[in-house]
C-alpha cells in the first residue's frame, strides 16, 4: 500500500520556506506521494447567510481559508524535492478550461520527472462556477468528455476534437508529459462516478466509511468488467483523519484499510489543532512510525 500525505492547506501558511521544509520533511520520512485539496475562491458567508456546501452543514472553505493553488504549488515542490508523488485530491475539473488544465498538468510532470496523479472531481460549490464562467449544472456530464481530451493531448502531438462542449483543430500541447497518459483518478461516490471511474478512470479517491467502501469497490470492478478493463489495474486511496486519535489508533485503522484492498492510504494533519509546520512534521512521523512497527 502506497502511504502519502494531505498538504495542511487552510494552516500551513503562506511562507515558501514553510512550504519546502514541510515537503521535503515529508518526502525524507518515506512517504510516497504528497496530496493537496484544490479550491479557486472562497465564500464570504458574511454575505452569503443562506450559502452551505452542496450536502449541507456548516459553511466549509470560505474566504478566510487559505488555498496553495496546486499546479502552481507542485511546480514549487518538484523543484525542491527528488522522489515524492504529486497528487491532486481532487482537482475541481468541471470549473476549469480543459485545455488549460492539460497544458499545465503536462508541465508538473515534465518537471517533476513524472510524479503527478491528477484527482479530478465535479465539486461543490457554486461560488467558484460562477467567477470563473462555468456551468454548475452540466459539471458532472461535461467531465467524461474532459478526461477524454485531457488523454488526447497528453498523448497526441496534434489533435482533432469534435465533442459536445469541446473543440480542438489540428492542435497541441508541447511539451508533452512524461506519463503518456497522466493518472487520472476520480473523487466521488455517487452511483454515476463509480461507474465513470470502472470505464475510464485510473483510481478512485473514496470518502465513505468502510463497507460504503467496500461496496463502491464492487461496483468499480464490475462497470470496468463490462467495459474489458482490468479490474485489479484500479486502484483506490482513502484517508485517515488523524484528528485526536493516538498514533495507535490511526495504525490500527491504516491495516484495516490495507485488509479491505485499499492501495494508496494518505495521513491527514488537518483539523487537529496543530500550530506551525514542525507540529504538522512531527505528527506525521509518530504516525508513520507506529504503522511500520
Amino acid at each position: 500500500m502506497n502511504l502519502g500525505a494531505t498538504f495542511p492547506q487552510t494552516e500551513i501558511g503562506p511562507d515558501p520556506v514553510a512550504v519546502k521544509a514541510y515537503a521535503q520533511a515529508v518526502e525524507a520520512m518515506g512517504f510516497d506521494y504528497l496530496l493537496a485539496y484544490d479550491h479557486v475562491l472562497g465564500a464570504d458567508v458574511g454575505a452569503r447567510p443562506d450559502w452551505r456546501p452542496l450536502r449541507g452543514g456548516p459553511p466549509a472553505y470560505t474566504h478566510l481559508d487559505q488555498f496553495h493553488e496546486p499546479f502552481v504549488l507542485f511546480g514549487y515542490l518538484a523543484g525542491v524535492t527528488e522522489r515524492i508523488g504529486l497528487a491532486t485530491g481532487v482537482l475541481v475539473l468541471g470549473q476549469r478550461q480543459t485545455a488549460l488544465v492539460a497544458k499545465q498538468a503536462a508541465e508538473v510532470d515534465v518537471l517533476s520527472g513524472g510524479r503527478l496523479r491528477l484527482g479530478i472531481g465535479i465539486g461543490w460549490n457554486d461560488v467558484e462556477y460562477e467567477a470563473l464562467a462555468m456551468d454548475f449544472r452540466n459539471r458532472g456530464a461535461r467531465s467524461e468528455e474532459q478526461v477524454e481530451l485531457l488523454r488526447a493531448l497528453w498523448t497526441r502531438p496534434v489533435v482533432d476534437f469534435d465533442g459536445r462542449w469541446h473543440k480542438v483543430t489540428a492542435a497541441g500541447i508541447n511539451p508533452l508529459p512524461v506519463q503518456r497518459p497522466i493518472p487520472i483518478w476520480f473523487g466521488g461516490r455517487a452511483d454515476a462516478v463509480l461507474d465513470r471511474i470502472g470505464r475510464v478512470g485510473d483510481g478512485w479517491f473514496a470518502t465513505a466509511d468502510p463497507e460504503e467502501v467496500k461496496a463502491g469497490m464492487v461496483r468499480v470492478r464490475e462497470s470496468a468488467r463490462r467495459a474489458g478493463r482490468d479490474p485489479e489495474a484500479i486502484g483506490v486511496e482513502v484517508g485517515v483523519q488523524l484528528g485526536s486519535r493516538t498514533p495507535e489508533d490511526g495504525a490500527r485503522r491504516a491495516e484495516e484499510w490495507r485488509d479491505a484492498g485499499v492501495t494508496h492510504l494518505t495521513f491527514n494533519t488537518m483539523i487537529a489543532g496543530l500550530k506551525g509546520v514542525d507540529a504538522h512534521i512531527d505528527a506525521l512521523s509518530r504516525f508513520k512510525a507506529a504503522f511500520s512497527r
